[in-house]
């Protein structure tokens, strides 16, 4: 399907903002990117350098667009406090300043225990981390602009898998990126469901759901459901993938982290987000697969050799 509309990715060299380019190039939209550092390969995407913290930026980057994706996040959890909110802030300017509606990926991060086990979109946000507190006022933020005429879109989803997929528990912590898979890592115990997002899924639903701009709300959000596999059901899978049948399942090293938090900010943050390996949390799908007419998951296997590829792990 060809289209004439363009769409801004704000973060296009993230995980979540290659993906979003290339589903969206790839459903014909013309496609522009801001980054920090312009990439070697253009890809047919116009590449723009510059700031999400600087509102100039935005905006300049934003002129004559319909659709502007927020997939910018600090690298390695790091200083959240200080520049989530601000970009944003950018973010929705640019979307009132130009008609664009806003697309946000989401996570679970923004629902604490009461909101537990199911996950619906419209969930209590009573989120007990920071990380989570500021993931709430990013939504409530968008909420109100919504109010005030700016179109909006939520994808929320678990944890992200892919062959790009950039800060994730998968690549940081339960595999070693570039060597050959021989042990997974898992985080909690083996019976222990846990929620997946493959990004090129992910990508793609966003895409598929804005060719349906008619059919949306002003303020529209979705859970993306993924896959919800236990450590036994990921280690075969992730075995299946790679071709190793022997790989080991072991437990994931919390008293490492716990160690060397105080020293490394990145560690300081994933041993907060471990109350969701404590707790299953799944993600209500059932409206985002009425809108679209069936699930838009790729098959697992295939889905896992197409990560552990991306991620060096397997030829």
């Amino acid at each position: 399907m060809s289209t004439s509309k363009t769409a801004l990715v704000i973060g296009g060299n993230g995980g979540i903002g290659r993906e979003a380019c290339l589903a969206l190039k790839r459903h014909g939209w013309r496609v522009r990117a801001l980054v920090r550092r312009l990439p070697a390969q253009r890809d047919g995407i116009e590449w723009v350098q510059g700031d999400a913290m600087q509102r100039a930026d935005v905006l300049a980057a934003a002129e004559g667009v319909e659709v502007i994706v927020h997939a910018v996040n600090p690298p390695g959890y790091r200083q959240w406090n200080t520049l989530v909110l601000p970009m944003l802030d950018n973010s929705i300017a640019a979307a009132r300043a130009t008609g664009a509606r806003m697309v946000l990926p989401g996570t679970i991060y923004n629902f604490g225990p009461d909101a537990f086990p199911l996950l619906r979109e419209d969930s209590p946000q009573h989120p007990h981390t920071e990380k989570g507190r500021i993931r709430a006022e990013m939504e409530r933020r968008l909420a109100e602009a919504s109010r005030a005429g700016v179109r909006t879109l939520v994808l929320r989803c678990g944890d992200f898998v892919g062959p790009h997929a950039g800060n994730n528990w998968f690549s940081q912590g339960l595999l070693r990126p570039g060597k050959p898979v021989t042990t997974l890592r898992y985080p909690a115990d083996y019976s222990h469901p846990h929620a997946w997002a493959y990004l090129p899924d992910v990508a793609e639903t966003m895409v598929r759901l804005l060719q349906n701009e008619d059919r949306l709300a002003y303020f529209e959000v979705f859970n993306f459901g993924g896959y919800w596999l236990d450590g036994h059901a990921l280690a075969d899978a992730v075995r299946h993938a790679a071709g190793n049948p022997q790989m080991a399942l072991r437990r994931f090293p919390w008293w490492l982290v716990a160690a060397m938090a105080p020293f490394i900010e990145t560690l300081r943050e994933m041993r907060k987000m471990r109350y969701l390996w404590k707790e299953p949390v799944r993600l209500d799908d059932s409206k985002l697969v009425r809108f679209l007419g069936g699930k838009p998951y790729t098959p697992i296997d295939e889905a896992l050799r197409a990560t552990l590829l991306g991620l060096g792990c397997t030829k």
